[in-house]
């Protein structure tokens, strides 16, 4: 079964050989194939070519086009540096004051520099890979990217102290976002994955009022515009799912430290989940041994639509023999299963 058919069979239940692989690689990436980080983020030929080689060798089912948090940054005119093989940096914060909220301005992605090259990315796996992979777009959410723009910290404060300000800044972020996700879209994008890390800091009622309604209107323009969406917030967002649930996103990525089976159950008749190993004690630090017990223990806590990865990015030092020991796990425990009514 091609990766690509087996993502979308997955998502409608439908029979598989074997649950996707959905793990997201990075600084691992950009290690396998021997360039540093920083001509990973900066140029698609490079990002490309490493994560095609990576989901051949370890059985990853998905294209992702991630590298750092900070490509729509930049594109609104943040001072971001790119340090030899790490990730990039955002100098000072864009957005020191309210009243610069003034000098962002909306950005088309093909007149830009960081997006442009995702969007290149994108054109260039499609080129390469046909249907064969599903391709995953991405933009940062709202919260996320008033963050970037803000300082968490910052904007933490500025829900209290000027809710107004901090609706109206993601109302922009939300604008840009849905630009940026058209046109990846219109590049060849099957997915949008949507990083909203910053929403596990917050409380559910903050949640309902400052995150959900942007996620919604977000996830509906990419639904209304042909694709997929991909919700990944990393922390603990077990206080949330009974909200995040209600966002629309067709995959919704769960971090280590959340119950996996009672994501399943939560989420069922939502979203699928995906997850959720921890990446540094079990990938990173573990054994093949340590992994295939994690993969099996999600396999049995899913069901007929979830997703397996590690909670969040595989770290750059992961063994090789941890990682294709995820699609080892996989293949085997379908192998063993076959057949079985009930069993994912």
């Amino acid at each position: 079964m091609k990766p690509y058919d087996r993502v979308y069979n997955r998502l409608q239940g439908k029979p598989v050989d074997r649950a996707p692989n959905l793990n997201i690689l990075m600084a691992f990436a950009a290690k396998f194939i021997d360039i540093p980080l920083d001509k990973f983020c900066t140029d698609y030929k490079y990002l490309t070519r490493a994560n095609i080689k990576c989901n051949e060798a370890f059985g990853i089912d998905m294209l992702n086009t991630m590298s750092d948090p900070f490509r729509e940054a930049a594109d609104f005119g943040a001072e971001v540096i790119f340090p030899y093989d790490n990730l990039p940096l955002c100098k000072k914060r864009f957005l020191e004051d309210y009243s610069d909220i003034k000098k962002l301005k909306i950005f088309k992605p093909i007149d830009s520099k960081r997006m442009l090259d995702r969007i290149h990315a994108i054109e260039y796996y499609k080129q390469e890979t046909g249907n064969n992979y599903s391709i995953l777009g991405w933009v940062e959410g709202s919260l996320a990217e008033a963050a970037d723009l803000r300082g968490v910290s910052n904007f933490m404060e500025d829900f209290y102290d000027e809710p107004e300000f901090a609706k109206e800044l993601m109302t922009i972020c939300l604008e840009e976002g849905v630009i940026c996700a058209k046109e990846q879209i219109k590049a060849g994008a099957d997915f949008i994955g949507i990083g909203d890390a910053v929403a596990s800091l917050l409380s559910p009622a903050m949640y309902l009022e400052f995150v959900l309604p942007f996620e919604q209107k977000l996830i509906k323009e990419i639904h209304d515009n042909g694709a997929k969406v991909k919700l990944h917030i990393c922390g603990n967002i077990s206080h949330l799912l009974d909200h995040i649930r209600l966002s629309g996103a067709d995959i919704i990525d769960i971090d280590h430290m959340v119950d996996y089976k009672t994501s399943v159950s939560k989420l069922k008749g939502f979203a699928s989940v995906n997850g959720n190993m921890d990446p540094v004690s079990i990938v990173n630090q573990g054994t093949p041994e340590t992994v295939k017990k994690a993969v099996y223990e999600c396999l049995l806590s899913g069901d007929e639509y979830s997703f397996i990865s590690s909670g969040c990015e595989i770290p750059k030092s992961t063994p090789n023999e941890n990682l294709k020991a995820v699609d080892l796990a996989l293949n085997e425990y379908a192998d063993i299963t076959k057949g079985v009514t009930g069993v994912n």
